[in-house]
């Protein structure tokens, strides 16, 4: 065994040098928010001793709560981290030089982390504080010139970006000056990512969580040693990129992980299918599925249909009481897309969106009943939809 060090994911020098050293069989590192880390010493003391230690193949805990579930802290290894960053490398052509726009204590910002050790090239950071597409810009003009230009954002930077573009062709330049930007954490909407690529953005979907050390299927196809499959509709993955388990909690890692004639998996608890291309197509999450009138909906599926729309690309479905038929699928969206509609105008934004669910191909009770604009879709500290707080904003009437 040996020691589990907390490091303020903030203090980016200090990060990098525990990183690195970590990779080379140094001392494990969990990189948390800075306010986590204010204990210091004290409050590391008082953590319970499994999370304080590690075996030693272990280089870096990643805590992640995804969309719905309680926190879980992820303990990978320096192979799998290695593996993920060299597959990805492979992937896109080559090593590169990082814009890093995520925090270091989110399993993305990790591995940017672990490209640039690997590249021996320094990571580009935003400037400190809320992302901006100002910001972006800014940091993406002080990249080397020589060497390819990579990033990873969640969705929701990209709307920013998209939108900061239109506006101002500095960042419509900077957007253009990567060779890669991945896109992950949660869905990506047709239209965000079609105005994207309009603006000339070289956009990869990437397909992953903390326990796959990040995305390994990218554009829907996974990186070269990692295994897909599809099993009573849930998707699947193994290879070199799995985490060794959760900390301090071998009941949930003995759920999540299943061996398997020698093979290891991991269950991603997402509902999926696989093309006659090949490619995987996420459906939405296995425990975020209703039951309508004794039809089971995926409220994935309908948020895709529904993100297909204009002035929904960011819209969050969830599942509303209905007295009738239990549940019914519920919109919410930020209140400056909607801002001054009526009744009757509501009426005809929910018959577009069941439009749009008829013609995915979705059953009527896929159809959403209920539209709400809210003033801030409710967010989880990775950015994600805090899909809990919007449910019982909708449930209460908002």
């Amino acid at each position: 065994m040996k020691p589990l060090q907390r490091v303020p994911s903030g203090e980016l020098p200090r990060l990098r040098a525990a990183l690195a050293a970590a990779l080379d069989g140094g001392p494990a590192i969990w990189p948390v928010p800075d306010a986590a880390a204010a204990g210091g010493a004290e409050e590391a003391s008082a953590l319970a001793p499994a999370l304080r230690e590690v075996a030693d193949d272990i280089a870096l805990v990643v805590e992640t709560s995804g969309s719905t579930a309680a926190p879980k802290r992820v303990a990978l290894g320096a192979d799998a981290l290695v593996a993920s960053a060299e597959a990805t490398h492979d992937a896109l052509g080559g090593q590169g030089q990082w814009l890093l726009a995520l925090p270091g204590h989110y399993i993305a910002g990790a591995q940017v982390l672990v490209r640039s050790h690997l590249a021996g090239l320094d990571p580009v950071p935003v400037p400190d504080g809320p992302f901006t597409a100002a910001g972006f810009a800014a940091a993406a003009a002080t990249m080397l010139s020589e060497v390819p230009h990579y990033a990873s954002l969640v969705p929701v930077q990209l709307a920013r970006l998209v939108e900061g573009a239109d506006r101002d062709p500095f960042v419509a330049a900077a957007l253009r000056s990567f060779d890669a930007v991945l896109v992950g954490g949660q869905a990506l909407g047709a239209d965000l990512a079609e105005r994207a690529e309009a603006l000339g953005a070289r956009i990869v979907r990437t397909y992953g969580s903390s326990e796959t050390a990040g995305g390994c299927v990218y554009d829907g196809r996974p990186l070269d040693g990692v295994r897909l499959r599809v099993v009573d509709g849930e998707v699947q993955l193994g290879g070199p990129t799995l985490a060794s388990g959760y900390l301090g909690d071998p009941e949930r890692t003995a759920r999540a992980f299943l061996t398997e004639r020698g093979t290891r998996w991991y269950r991603t608890g997402d509902l999926g299918e696989l093309g006659d291309d090949g490619r995987l197509r996420i459906r939405g999450r296995a425990d975020d599925v209703i039951v309508s009138g004794g039809v089971k909906v995926a409220l994935g599926e309908v948020e895709r249909a529904v993100r297909g729309l204009p002035g929904f690309a960011e819209a969050v479905v969830v599942g509303v009481p209905d007295a009738d038929w239990g549940e019914r699928p519920g919109v919410a969206v930020g209140a400056a897309a909607f801002a001054g509609l009526g009744d009757d105008a509501v009426q005809l934004q929910l018959a577009a969106l069941a439009s749009a669910t008829d013609a995915a191909g979705l059953p009527p009770a896929g159809r959403p009943v209920r539209l709400a604009a809210l003033q801030a879709i409710p967010r989880l500290d990775s950015g994600k939809p805090d899909r809990r707080a919007v449910a019982a904003l909708l449930a209460a009437g908002a």
